[in-house]
């Protein structure tokens, strides 16, 4: 189980009250949480209870109404369209239940897009890329287009794109939703060991008991509020 430890030191990511609203229906009532350096954190609840509304403030896909959203530093809620878009591209990664992988690229290309899109030099971007897809098994497949991959194989390719470039946090939204169990299974290994080497932040929205038994910590969401979890001291995962 984490510790509590340096509660002086700050979040990575820190919410306080936050508010979303879609026309005259609340999505997001008031949400606060907190998530360390290295942790990993479980958004639970029924459907329609603002788990994706949720990550998709987290990670500046939509904006809040109000309320307070700070990550790595950076307050998201004064950000312009462009430093938004920057600090997405440089500080986040993100990992969906449908791969979203381009089709007409292959496995390396895939992930090396982030770090194109970075302005990483390109002897650095062919050996990273090398050794992330390595890491996940998929070395061999690195030339391999995402119609010639398995779903299991198409999700590594989604982890190790969602890394490369060494972000700060990472959302991840039902990662194994659209795999079977073993696949599923081999997935939420590998991010646990991959995110305990990297020391990343990740936050996972998730409907399964054994994806959110991987992580530090539960954040139960219902009605748009939490229900359980939320603000926090220093967890040490």
């Amino acid at each position: 189980m984490p510790s509590v430890t340096d509660p002086e030191s700050a979040p990575l990511l820190r919410v306080r009250a936050l508010w979303k609203s879609y026309g005259e229906q609340p999505v997001l009532r008031g949400v606060s949480l907190d998530l360390w350096p290295g942790q990993r954190l479980a958004l639970t609840g029924p459907s329609g209870s603002g788990k994706t509304t949720l990550l998709n403030c987290l990670g500046g896909v939509d904006r809040p109404d109000s309320g307070v959203l700070e990550c790595d530093g950076a307050d998201l809620t004064g950000l312009d369209a462009d430093a938004l878009t920057l600090l997405r591209r440089r500080r986040f990664g993100t990992i969906f239940q449908f791969f979203h992988l381009l089709p007409t690229l292959t496995a390396s290309e895939n992930v090396e897009l982030p770090l194109q899109l970075n302005g990483v030099a390109p002897l650095e971007r062919r050996e990273r890329v090398a050794s992330f897809l390595d890491r996940v098994g998929l070395g061999h497949r690195a030339d391999a287009h995402p119609a010639e991959l398995s779903g299991g194989e198409r999700q590594r390719v989604a982890i190790a794109r969602a890394l490369v470039h060494r972000p700060a946090l990472v959302l991840a939204d039902e990662p194994t939703g659209n795999l079977d169990s073993s696949n599923g299974a081999n997935i939420l290994r590998l991010m646990c060991e991959l995110s305990d080497e990297t020391g990343i932040g990740l936050v996972l929205v998730t409907h399964s008991r054994e994806a959110a038994a991987i992580c530090h910590r539960e954040i139960q969401l219902l009605d748009g509020r939490v229900a359980t979890g939320g603000v926090s001291p220093r967890m040490a995962p």
